[in-house]
């Protein structure tokens, strides 16, 4: 039973990062369609976790807020219940993302934390295991939609020289158009940034489970949050500033090579990442 529940958390916390992804979509460029998804998707999880809320309840007899673990998940369940009414009621998007960023952590340190569910020593680390997997999983989407948004903004390139050059031909009609190639990489880069953001965070609560600390002077650590800054340094160019063209595919080209860094030489280089993620 403790552990079916378990599973029921951890797949609140993978449609938690679902919604999460959403509502940085309807950040950057309110779209009411992935708001309106985010938001539904926000009530099933409010949903979950009030059932949860209620089951503990009955089982303790009591309001389950007298230990650490407790008040995080009700702490958690009062984020997404303003979340969803901020949403609905005052329309103030920024502020729902952020919250629910937060509100994301609390329930992944609920979920993931050891003992948490009453359960023994083996299915504590099972636990810890399974949230390394989710770690590792959400850190490898992103690298691979990364991946391909350097692939557009390389054909990109290839595409803006052939017709700087005037050279028709077949390798030109076989390319798509210069702003279908743009927004492509750049759609694919809005959705690695969040989920590299949530396996970051996810990362981080992984060493203080298991080892109790971080060594954030690790050359790897450093690299990750480095992938993150220059991705969303990106964004920041192409969404406020404006950055058009040319340039933002350059600015995306820089920023996979300092991705690849981070993967071979820097990976190679850890000492704390005994993977090479």
């Amino acid at each position: 039973m403790e552990m079916n529940l378990t599973r029921l958390h951890e797949l609140t916390v993978i449609l938690y990062a679902i919604c999460v992804l959403l509502y940085f979509i309807d950040f950057l460029h309110n779209n009411r369609k992935a708001n309106t998804a985010a938001f539904w998707l926000l009530a099933f999880v409010w949903l979950l976790q009030t059932a949860f809320l209620v089951f503990r309840i009955i089982e303790t007899g009591r309001f389950p807020i007298l230990s650490l673990i407790e008040g995080l998940y009700f702490f958690a369940w009062v984020l997404v219940s303003l979340s969803l009414i901020i949403n609905r009621l005052l329309r103030v998007d920024f502020t729902v993302f952020f919250t629910n960023i937060i509100g994301f952590s609390v329930m992944a340190i609920h979920t993931f934390a050891p003992n948490q569910h009453g359960g023994s020593a083996v299915e504590s680390g099972q636990l810890v295991s399974e949230l390394l997997m989710i770690h590792i999983t959400m850190a490898i989407l992103s690298y691979g939609a990364f991946s391909l948004s350097f692939v557009f903004s390389m054909l990109y390139l290839i595409q803006y020289n052939l017709l700087k050059k005037k050279k028709w031909g077949k390798l030109l009609l076989r390319l798509e158009d210069l702003s279908k190639l743009d927004h492509m990489s750049y759609v694919l880069n809005v959705i690695g940034v969040p989920m590299l953001l949530l396996s970051l965070l996810l990362g981080v609560l992984w060493a203080y489970i298991s080892i109790n600390t971080l060594p954030w002077y690790d050359v790897k650590v450093l690299g990750s949050f480095m992938v993150l800054l220059a991705y969303s340094f990106y964004i920041y160019k192409k969404v406020v500033i404006g950055l058009q063209g040319k340039s933002i595919a350059l600015l995306n080209i820089g920023s996979f090579l300092i991705l690849l860094i981070n993967f071979f030489l820097f990976g190679s280089l850890s000492r704390f990442h005994f993977w090479n993620l």
